[in-house]
């Protein structure tokens, strides 16, 4: 019998790819914007303005579904605001089985009211601490600076100030055309130098030349989706694969591919989820995760992207157990508290659901 949705939810879950201003309950939303005089919602009703959200968020364009941001990150310029959005996050994944989640958010999206960037990301970072107390569920968090933007160094210094108290890395986002990821590299080779990890968004919105240069110009530890890398693979009438010597090279290195399936159809990287590249990649053995970029904007959570997989691809338990251990091997914590998630959390959770009567 194929995994239930029901069933899934119960299976301890690892999330990578997760943004904080993605994320939001639509009822939050409406609340905060109230609360902050803040105007320019298309509408005040939450259920009108969920269905907005993922209707926006479905054009087929990166660029369009960025544009949906600017409503979250305009309700979340306070400290309290942040606090309560970076707690209900770490609840709601709690509440969907996620042991183990790296959220990732922009501090210098969230100033204009007078914040400092530190002051964000304390914040952000009680928040995520309130949130998840006694829910079994740890929350690290990925500092993000907009590549179009020109404060990456900044962002950078910040991840390394705060990594010993729950900030975990550091990401580059935004649209990927024109801003390629070589723009940031003093900020990359500082990390680096700080013994600092880092994944980089590329192949979402742009080919394999963005790839290649988060990997071997800047050095990326993961993929943020990734799922361009499809464009170095020649796959032949038989099924048979090749690949090309970047593909060979993300393979065999072993570097993960943070991939978002709902999110890659609204901005047009496929048709289906059973014409994502994410069938292929995992056939051929890619370190592949599953995630869910932003889980108002798709409506989504780790157990209905599983489940999506499932219906599509039929997999089983050991394939969802094979992209969390994937995750949770890739996850920017030290080696011991990553093994210990697998061997004392992950596998006895999935042999439990496995061997169900």
């Amino acid at each position: 019998m194929s995994p239930t949705l029901d069933e899934i939810r119960r299976a301890p879950k690892v999330l990578l790819h997760d943004h904080l201003d993605g994320g939001l309950r639509a009822e939050t939303v409406v609340e905060l914007a109230r609360d902050s005089g803040y105007g320019d919602l298309p509408t005040t009703d939450a259920d009108s303005l969920r269905q907005w959200f993922e209707e926006a968020a479905d054009s087929g364009s990166l660029e369009r579904y960025l544009e949906t941001f600017q409503h979250t990150v305009g309700v979340m310029q306070t400290r309290e605001s942040l606090i309560r959005v970076a707690a209900e996050c770490a609840q709601d994944l709690a509440d969907d089985g996620v042991v183990y989640a790296e959220v990732r958010f922009a501090p210098e999206q969230h100033t204009m009211n007078g914040l400092s960037l530190d002051q964000v990301v304390e914040a952000v970072l009680e928040g995520f601490r309130l949130g998840s107390e006694g829910r079994g569920v740890k929350v690290g968090t990925l500092l993000t600076a907009m590549r179009h933007k020109a404060r990456s160094m900044e962002i950078a210094e910040l991840s390394v100030r705060y990594r010993d108290v729950g900030v975990v890395g550091f990401d580059i986002a935004g649209a990927e055309a024109g801003y390629p990821p070589t723009r940031h590299l003093d900020a990359f080779e500082y990390l680096q130098r700080e013994n600092a990890h880092f994944t980089i968004h590329a192949g979402e919105g742009f080919g394999v030349p963005s790839i290649w240069q988060a990997i071997q110009w800047c050095g990326a530890d993961r993929l943020g989706h990734g799922v361009r890398i499809i464009d170095d693979i020649a796959v032949a009438g038989d099924g048979t694969a090749k690949l090309g010597r970047l593909a060979a090279y993300v393979r065999d290195k072993r570097i993960p591919l943070e991939m978002c399936p709902t999110s890659n159809l609204q901005t047009g990287a496929a048709d289906s989820i059973a014409d994502h590249p994410i069938g292929l990649l995992r056939r051929l053995h890619f370190r592949v995760t599953v995630n869910t970029d932003n889980r108002l904007m798709s409506r989504t959570s780790v157990s209905l992207e599983f489940a999506k997989l499932v219906e599509a691809f039929g997999y089983g338990w050991d394939d969802l157990q094979w992209f969390t251990v994937n995750a949770m091997k890739s996850a920017f914590i030290p080696f011991d508290e990553r093994l210990a998630l697998i061997n004392g959390v992950i596998k006895p959770g999935f042999a439990r659901l496995k061997w169900q009567p």
